[in-house]
């Protein structure tokens, strides 16, 4: 696209060929006739040899045109021609500026039309000719192709080829566009094409830089957008043109595709698309969040998408991890929106772009899905979902074991893991690390037969990096229905007494009063005394295998039998007793 400026050299008009000359400027009508008895003409006589299928303007009187022609006697000889200097006739037609004959020739002629004129003596030079090139009483014969024409009370002319079903916004003065065009002249004569340079045309509305007709033919097109845009002269490069491209007093056609709109006073836009409901918390500066999101310049090209990727994209909100725009776009957004967020270049990646994706000045749009976010500061929420109707006087506590049931999934919706699955419930001895944190923390103080939903932040659940099947950072859903509870053993115990152990432990342990307690009487005698509850083991493990543990713990040389010296009772061991526990 040319500048509406001065350009660097202009065309020079060659001086006209005596009177002849002025005769190859015109635009006319009229129907050309001999006389019935074949005399002299009494009329112009018009050929039309040429028709164009399109012909949305026929020459009037006082319009200017530009044409080229062939001037010859009646035996073919040539007196003049345009062709031969180059240069195009450009003129008012119907003003007396050119013979008759031709004047009336050119009337209703269309653009890229071609006419054989046959201009009878006396509606051309008459008696008199033109010294030295045209005799007295000369019959002339012109062929003339119009290529231009145009009148002072036109006005650019807008033909709205493709518009787009959504229509953000549309241009207005001082916006900044990014276009592509085809430039040619009235007769299709290409002369600028932004395609052929692989860059849109670049610019502001209203402020100069543009010719006025473009100017004005630019308002109210919406991204998109396909124009075709003609211009007449005085609103172009008018009467000097434009190096060798444009001659003067040419009118030019744009079919212009609107490719993105911006105004630098432009903030970032949002379209809420899809907004869940019970959106009880919305993302600030600070948090962290995970969105998918296709990224696309406003004429719809596609630049970039976290789908492609098959993961989200993962940052802080409001920290300048990202664009400007996307930090503003995002914030206020709940979990599970769906979100359209524009983004002026000035908050994107101004004018120079990024990569070979992102132009320079592009307006950027987002759709973007947020999955979940959480700050760093989050404790785990919870929510009762319903609770027994009988009173609960104990509740979960560090070191109970428990069983539970469990639905686990993202706030998006998508199921990870549930002990429905498996078909028995899980368990776990709270306080044991047994769970992730924010899980053991959402199971204490629950009531058999209460279930609740808990919301765990990634930090109490598997933090950056996830887990097999768990994406990183991830914020995790879970759904609790506690089964059972028992009261656990304190830390490092496997077996604990009621009451005080028995004075003779030794002597009742060894049953057949050898001297020595094998695994089988360790085995039976503290089944018997959790069968006579005086005693408990260690809850969540198989009992054989507790005991197993408890009987090496106790024969400290190994040899598979306890003796008096071996057995000791845990609180000999440690300074501060629970219950006196093998």
């Amino acid at each position: 696209m040319f500048s509406a400026g001065p350009p660097s050299y202009t065309l020079l008009r060659l001086p006209l060929l005596q009177l002849l000359l002025l005769l190859v400027q015109a635009v006319g009508r009229g129907l050309g006739r001999a006389s019935p008895a074949g005399g002299p003409l009494e009329d112009v006589v018009i050929e039309r040899y040429h028709i164009p299928r399109a012909c949305p303007r026929e020459v009037q009187m006082g319009d200017f045109v530009r044409y080229h022609y062939n001037g010859t006697f009646e035996d073919g000889k040539k007196f003049d021609s345009s062709y031969d200097r180059s240069t195009l006739v450009a003129i008012v037609v119907g003003v007396g500026r050119l013979i008759t004959g031709m004047d009336r020739g050119l009337m209703g002629m269309c653009v890229n039309e071609r006419r054989r004129l046959i201009v009878p003596p006396h509606l051309g030079y008459g008696s008199i000719g033109v010294a030295g090139l045209i005799p007295p009483d000369a019959t002339l014969y012109f062929d003339v192709v119009l290529l231009d024409v145009w009148n002072k009370a036109d006005t650019v002319q807008v033909s709205i080829l493709l518009r787009p079903p959504h229509c953000p916004r549309m241009v207005q003065d001082s916006d900044f566009v990014r276009y592509h065009y085809n430039g040619t002249l009235l007769d299709g004569t290409s002369f600028d094409t932004s395609y052929s340079r692989g860059g849109t045309y670049d610019t502001y509305i209203g402020s100069g830089w543009l010719i006025k007709g473009m100017d004005q033919g630019l308002l109210g097109m919406c991204p998109g957008e396909r124009r075709k845009i003609i211009i007449p002269p005085f609103l172009a490069y008018g009467e000097k043109g434009y190096g060798t491209v444009i001659p003067p007093q040419a009118s030019l056609v744009f079919h212009v595709l609107l490719v993105d709109i911006h105004n630098p006073k432009d903030t970032v836009q949002l379209v809420t698309l899809e907004l869940p409901p019970g959106c009880v918390r919305r993302a600030v500066a600070g948090d962290f969040m995970r969105y998918h999101y296709n990224g696309s310049l406003m004429d719809g090209t596609l630049f970039d998408s976290s789908y492609s990727r098959n993961q989200t994209y993962n940052t802080y909100v409001g920290q300048g991890y990202i664009i400007p725009g996307m930090d503003q776009g995002l914030q206020g957004a709940c979990v599970g929106e769906r979100r359209r967020i524009t983004i002026p270049p000035h908050l994107a990646y101004g004018e120079n772009g990024t990569g070979d994706k992102i132009p320079g000045s592009a307006v950027l749009i987002f759709n973007v899905h947020v999955i979940d976010f959480h700050n760093p500061a989050d404790p785990v929420e919870i929510k009762t979902l319903s609770r027994p109707s009988e009173s609960c006087n104990e509740t979960a506590k560090p070191g109970d074991f428990i069983r539970y049931h469990y639905n686990c999934s993202l706030l998006d919706g998508t199921q990870l893991f549930s002990s429905h699955d498996y078909g028995a419930p899980q368990e776990a001895t709270l306080g044991a690390n047994k769970v992730i944190q924010g899980l053991d923390i959402g199971l204490q103080g629950m009531c058999v037969g209460e279930r609740r939903q808990l919301i765990v932040p990634p930090h109490l659940a598997h933090g950056e990096s996830g887990a097999r099947g768990v994406p990183g950072s991830a914020v995790l859903l879970f759904e609790v229905e506690l089964v059972s509870r028992e009261d656990g053993l304190p830390t490092g115990y496997l077996f604990v007494w009621h009451e005080d152990p028995p004075a003779s432990l030794f002597e009742d342990m060894d049953l057949n009063k050898d001297g020595e307690v094998p695994l089988e009487e360790f085995s039976t005698f503290i089944k018997a005394q959790v069968n006579e509850g005086k005693g408990r083991l260690m809850p969540g493990q198989e009992p054989e295998k507790t005991i197993g543990d408890m009987f090496q713990n106790q024969d400290r040389n190994q040899d598979g039998k306890i003796t008096l010296e071996e057995l000791k009772l845990k609180s000999d061991e440690d300074q501060e007793p629970v219950h006196e526990e093998l």
